[in-house]
């Protein structure tokens, strides 16, 4: 396979005219997302470990049941299995509220604001910390991946 030239492919350089506080805002903006997808995913986590406690509890109340314990059984079941998490939610209707409130729209914003001020590109002044960083020439040093042979 053939590598890549020695610097960074077309959709990672900066356009002309795109100043270097346009390129350090887009990062900072990027970052921003990138932080806005790992909270997304602790509400996913929080879904999951909610749901799973939810299913755990109702064994118990079976065990407890089981072992001669009805009133307890009967007390789980009736006021924590299947309760809300919040007045009026449940986990999934979070993630839901979530998404349609702030992550997509915070999607779209950054989308557009890239369109706009650098044709789209992303990660730019990642690429450039690369080309700062690295060594040209260098094993695992290369400014992309392999292209396929032609």
């Amino acid at each position: 396979m053939q590598e890549h030239p020695d610097g960074p492919d077309r959709q990672h350089r900066r356009p002309d005219g795109v100043d270097d506080k346009t390129v350090e805002a887009l990062g900072a903006l990027s970052k921003a997302l990138e932080t806005t997808e790992r909270a997304r995913g602790r509400l996913y986590d929080f879904h999951q470990l909610t749901g799973t406690a939810d299913f755990q509890l109702e064994r118990a109340a079976d065990l407890l049941e089981e072992a001669g314990h009805p009133e307890w059984a009967e007390k789980i079941r009736a006021e924590i299995v299947g309760r809300n998490v919040i007045p009026g939610y449940w986990t999934f209707q979070i993630i839901e509220g979530y998404n349609a409130t702030y992550y997509r729209p915070f999607q779209e914003l950054e989308e557009s604001c890239l369109r706009e001020l650098a044709q789209g590109r992303r990660h730019l002044h990642e690429a450039e910390l690369k080309e700062e960083r690295r060594t040209p020439g260098r094993p695992g040093h290369a400014a992309g991946p392999p292209l396929p042979e032609e």
